[in-house]
């Protein structure tokens, strides 16, 4: 049988959506909605669109991501003062107040897969995902589909 990466790539997926959904229940926060408050943690205030773009999403689901995370309390959004059609994006006090929690999750989920791995062998495998990741990014489909 040929390795597929994309069956493995998506294994993992669906199993770390599953975890996260687990794992924050609590909090009531989403798998979808993770990627949003992580960001955000890291660069407060951000627009939409970059919002999106980071993520790979379209800006509907971005929408409907962000407006739920409003509805829960950890984030809300205004317009920005530069430029009238768009939005920032911030995070609120309740989101602050649990960035330690859900940076602890995330980061056993990572020990959890890479324990018993070699240090060597996981710095490569971040190396190789993170190099096929950009490549993904960077895909021409319209090119890559005469492969086929």
């Amino acid at each position: 049988m040929q390795q597929s990466i994309g069956r493995l790539v998506s294994i993992l997926y669906r199993k770390n959506q599953m975890y996260l959904n687990m794992a924050l229940k609590r909090y009531d926060i989403t798998a979808a909605e993770v990627p949003i408050l992580t960001y955000l943690f890291q660069k407060d205030g951000v627009s939409q669109e970059e919002l999106s773009v980071h993520m790979v999403i379209d800006k509907a689901a971005t929408a409907r991501a962000i407006q739920s995370l409003i509805a829960k309390g950890y984030v809300h959004k205004e317009k920005d003062q530069t430029d009238r059609r768009a939005n920032r994006v911030s995070l609120t006090n309740q989101a602050l107040g649990i960035k330690e929690e859900i940076m602890k999750v995330l980061l056993y989920w990572t020990d959890f897969l890479t324990n018993g791995l070699d240090s060597d062998d996981v710095t490569v495998m971040f190396s190789v995902l993170e190099n096929m990741a950009q490549k993904a990014e960077q895909a021409n489909f319209s090119e890559i589909g005469g492969l086929c």
